[in-house]
């Protein structure tokens, strides 16, 4: 189930190989063999990519030939940050955890769609795909769930004054985050080769190359090209409007997952104080989601399903929907609650009491 290799010595140690750890994998790879199904997500993805590639073309040629209004400015700038948050999850989510395709280099040219989008899947594949997988929801090491200055998401984090006040704030200012994460956090990161207390060794090569590249094809595509054919008010605010709409549908279903009133925030003292089911931490920490949503779950590429994506993260989010029974089920026998909230609603509504919560300077103990 883990396959990067830490980048910190938390002295936090998970067992992979507890006995519902791997009675999970084995009804999942008999699943596999009974249906004959691929990992990846074959013809299906390749399906899927074509229709929010389309869908995110098509919103750039109208800005192009109907962007000389303000209204038009705003509308398909929020349109291609829906679409480049879809490419996100869907396509480049799958592509960076080697799950879209069985094949290597399929996988490869899925991630870097990150890089087109304006972020570096070179920074995403340690701060996601080890740090956040690995430590998932561990105060002080999931790089994550630090949002400070501005918020407080877990009850061993500082509370400021003006947390008091996050649960109103901090849904539109999550708009701010991904042109944040584009402009400045990538580029610090590297520079400093440092994600929080982890080290991060700074790019070479191919992965320098596509970095370079990637942001400068995000800025002409994004900010550039409509500066230079609209003006600098209209090229700022189409910009703005694809990062709000990008910003805030990303870091509200990350939030729905993990910053909820059911996950866990274990310490970094009570991770260490024992060997941790891995398998187990996983479903403590992260909640899924609205699952009978089909139309939500097609969107945002199973993300809905981030505990079934957590446990497994090399197979496809196509097949989430079936696993998330197996591990249901699986659960249940072993003892182990398997989070769930039924509604969007209801998962927003979560959320929100939990910023509330945390704005008060409320130290919450362990769902």
């Amino acid at each position: 189930m883990l396959f990067y290799p830490p980048v910190k010595d938390t002295r936090i140690r998970f067992d992979t190989r507890t006995e519902f750890s791997l009675e999970l994998k084995r009804r999942v790879d008999a699943y596999f063999r009974a249906t004959g199904r691929s990992r990846g997500g074959g013809a299906r993805m390749m399906v899927k990519t074509a229709i929010i590639f389309a869908w995110l073309f098509a919103s750039y040629a109208g800005l192009l030939a109907l962007g000389g209004s303000w209204v038009a400015v705003v509308v398909f700038g929020l349109s291609c940050g829906l679409a480049t948050a879809g490419l996100g999850m869907a396509v480049q989510h799958d592509g960076g955890h080697l799950a879209y395709s069985e094949h290597r280099g399929v996988n490869r040219a899925a991630a870097t769609v990150l890089d087109l989008l304006g972020a570096s899947s070179y920074v995403w594949r340690v701060k996601h795909g080890v740090i956040h997988h690995t430590y998932t929801n561990i105060e002080g090491v999931d790089d994550d769930l630090d949002a400070a200055p501005f918020a407080r998401m877990a009850p061993g984090q500082p509370h400021r004054r003006l947390h008091r006040f996050q649960h109103l704030y901090m849904w539109p200012l999550y708009g701010l985050l991904t042109a944040k994460w584009f402009l400045f956090d990538d580029f610090s990161n590297l520079a400093r080769g440092r994600l929080g207390d982890h080290r991060i060794r700074r790019p070479r090569g191919a992965d320098l190359a596509i970095f370079i590249a990637g942001k400068l094809a995000h800025f002409t595509w994004a900010l550039l090209i409509p500066i230079l054919v609209f003006g600098l008010g209209k090229g700022l605010v189409f910009y703005a409007a694809l990062s709000i709409a990008c910003g805030v549908t990303l870091s509200v279903v990350f939030q729905l997952a993990h910053c909820v009133e059911e996950a866990q925030f274990p310490t970094v003292a009570e991770a260490q104080a024992h060997t941790r089911d891995f398998a187990a931490h996983q479903l403590a920490t992260t909640v899924d989601f609205a699952r009978d949503n089909k139309l939500l779950s097609w969107y945002v590429g199973g993300l809905n399903f981030q505990a079934v994506h957590h446990l497994f993260p090399r197979v496809s989010h196509l097949h989430y929907p079936a696993l998330a029974k197996i591990v249901e089920q699986t659960a249940a026998e072993f003892g182990v609650r398997y989070r769930a909230t039924a509604k969007l609603w209801t998962a927003l509504r979560s959320h929100y009491r939990w910023l509330r919560r945390m704005g008060s300077g409320e130290a919450v103990g362990l769902a």
